[in-house]
């Protein structure tokens, strides 16, 4: 591979933890997992464990937030560890935020609410979980729906110095209006994982919008094809310094590894 790759945005599991969210559950063994990314020349990925719940409890949530510890003592240079957070369980939640700080984690999320329910993004709870996480330097990666970007916007707002980054460009109106925002607040930045790439030029496009130092790479595999997602973005027309800010130089800076 002739650039540095990360890719921001993975599910990863343990046997001990969850399963594959996949569609067609593949890979099937962690190790699996591993070998797919790295066979494709990226040469680390991010991401947090995600379940499918109803009500999710504080209890449940760490863990998935000690299983990405205990992920990434097994694969330390290749693996960033994800982890979640609850806006209703604010005290523990930072608690366990300057926990995993002192850690070296660095990383929340992605947060996807509508299978991880954790509460709304700007609830009072998760209000005061963002002022701990902006106090720390931390980044927040946050799936947002349609009706979730007002508190999206809230967020960033409020939280000037907090590393907002959102998940998925998306299609049409949707692609354009996260576009905007993210012009807008200079704390807020946009991963590519998921299936945005599938338009030619989207890439080009949304750094030419943005500037590039504001694009990050990811796939949301095993989701969707970490491949597919790699090749789409190496076929744009982008510069040699253009490549490398998006495809590892923005996480980079943005986390400090």
């Amino acid at each position: 591979m002739k650039y540095d790759v990360i890719d921001a945005h993975v599910h990863p599991f343990l046997p001990s933890c969850g399963k594959n969210i996949g569609r067609f559950g593949l890979p099937a063994t962690t190790e699996e997992f591993f070998e797919n990314l790295q066979a494709l020349g990226i040469s680390r990925c991010c991401g947090s464990f995600i379940g499918f719940a109803e009500k999710m409890d504080f209890k449940t949530l760490m863990t998935y937030n000690d299983a990405a510890l205990e992920l990434r003592e097994k694969y330390p240079f290749f693996y960033v560890p994800g982890i979640h957070v609850h806006g209703e369980y604010p005290e523990e939640s930072c608690r366990m935020l300057r926990d995993f700080y002192s850690a070296g984690v660095r990383w929340i999320g992605e947060m996807v609410n509508y299978c991880m329910p954790t509460g709304p993004y700007d609830s009072c709870g998760m209000m005061q979980i963002w002022e701990t996480a902006e106090e720390l330097g931390m980044v927040a990666n946050l799936h947002v729906n349609d009706p979730e970007l007002p508190a999206l916007e809230n967020i960033v707002k409020t939280f000037p110095r907090l590393t907002v980054v959102l998940a998925h460009p998306g299609d049409g109106a949707y692609y354009t209006h996260r576009l905007g925002l993210v012009k807008k607040y200079s704390n807020l930045y946009l991963d590519i994982s998921g299936t945005g790439l599938f338009r030619w030029g989207m890439l080009r496009n949304a750094v030419d919008e943005l500037g590039a130092e504001k694009v990050l790479f990811g796939s949301d595999f095993p989701v969707c094809s970490a491949g597919m997602n790699l090749h789409g973005a190496l076929s744009e027309p982008l510069s040699e310094e253009e490549f490398k800010l998006v495809l590892a130089g923005n996480f980079r800076r943005l986390t400090g590894i």
